[in-house]
């Protein structure tokens, strides 16, 4: 019904169907479309109409009613020389990306907020397609396609390193904050968990972009290998998907996982879920008070007084939780294969997120 429509059309219908003074906005308070004016005027709406943009006072009111992680419409009240209004956010996927405002008329009910859904959701969806769009050039970059790569534009030299970032739900886009040379778009095409900030950085910056990132989201970080040839930066993006794949699941390398340090992990990151939950069935079995015994003790090289010291508990202990994980999985400890096997399925097992 709303194919090929422009924004303005968008804003048009719903100023109509709402009977009010309707303005579109992007998440940073820009205007982008507005409707005819219906009643009083408040100097709010003049000036964000007359300068495409709302004052830092005016954002800063607005957004303290929690209009950036609303999931519906907000009812702000008026004040001398402000209208009162009702704020729609423009989500898509869990994300933020714009707000529609109407003047308060009396006549803006929840039956007729709820009667404009379909353009709000047509809106958002533009909205976050424009915002793919802009930041197409450093998702291309990280194509494996080498045509794709060159079409990117994107202008960098080496070494760099790429850094995949979670930000929570409601943030649009990169900060503003980041160190000089430093590139930053979201990643639209990832789809598990929350929304993925992907970064380009030289390689000598990237560990302490990943912390400033974190700091500033308080979510995980994965940085991948560096790259000498800013060409082959994709191939450190993979790894930084799986490194952040690591840091989410695993604790020894929570909340920032670097590549360069995951030891075997860079080979379990790049198996599959199913193939990670047949590797971890082989330890399925265990109490997770066994399993943190035995992986443990395999962490130490099968030192047995170490272990028992790392663990806090008595040796007998240790070696009677050694021989019920033996009867448990049917593996000998004594023997090296099946306590590589073991020793896997217990990081397997990690990696997915069981105890």
């Amino acid at each position: 019904m709303y194919k090929n429509v422009s924004m303005q059309d968008i804003v048009d219908e719903i100023s109509r169907l709402l009977d009010a003074s309707v303005t579109l906005e992007d998440r940073s308070f820009n205007l982008l479309a507005y409707g005819a004016q219906s009643g009083d005027i408040d100097r709010v709406r003049q000036e964000s109409i007359l300068r495409r943009h709302a004052s830092d006072e005016v954002r800063a009111h607005f957004e303290s009613y929690g209009i950036a992680t609303a999931t519906g419409p907000v009812r702000i009240p008026g004040l001398p020389g402000l209208l009162g209004r009702v704020c729609v956010p423009l989500r898509h996927r869990g994300v933020t990306y714009g707000y529609l405002w109407a003047l308060e008329s009396g006549a803006l009910t929840d039956e007729r907020l709820a009667s404009i859904a379909p353009l709000v959701d047509r809106a958002a969806t533009l909205l976050a397609t424009q915002a793919r769009g802009r930041h197409a050039p450093l998702r291309q970059f990280f194509s494996a396609d080498p045509a794709v790569r060159a079409a990117a534009g994107v202008e960098i030299e080496g070494p760099v390193t790429a850094v995949a970032v979670r930000t929570p739900a409601d943030v649009a886009g990169p900060p503003r904050t980041l160190p000089r040379g430093v590139l930053a778009d979201p990643d639209v095409t990832e789809t598990a968990g929350a929304p993925l900030l992907a970064v380009l950085a030289p390689a000598a910056q990237a560990g302490r972009v990943a912390r400033l990132l974190h700091n500033l989201y308080g979510m995980a970080a994965g940085v991948g290998g560096p790259r000498d040839d800013p060409g082959e930066a994709w191939q450190s993006w993979r790894e930084a998907l799986l490194a952040l794949r690591v840091a989410e699941h695993v604790e020894r390398h929570t909340p920032i996982a670097d590549w360069s340090a995951l030891g075997v992990y860079r080979l379990l990151a790049r198996l599959s879920r199913r193939d990670l939950a047949d590797l971890a069935a082989e330890s399925a079995a265990l109490t997770p008070r066994i399993a943190a015994s035995v992986e443990a003790y395999l962490d130490h090289a099968g030192q047995v007084q170490e272990t028992a010291a790392a663990l806090g508990v008595h040796r007998q202990t240790l070696y009677y939780r050694l021989g019920k994980a033996e009867q448990l999985t049917g593996l000998d400890l004594a023997d090296g294969e099946d306590r590589l096997l073991l020793h896997l399925s217990l990081k397997a097992a990690a990696l997915l997120g069981h105890s």
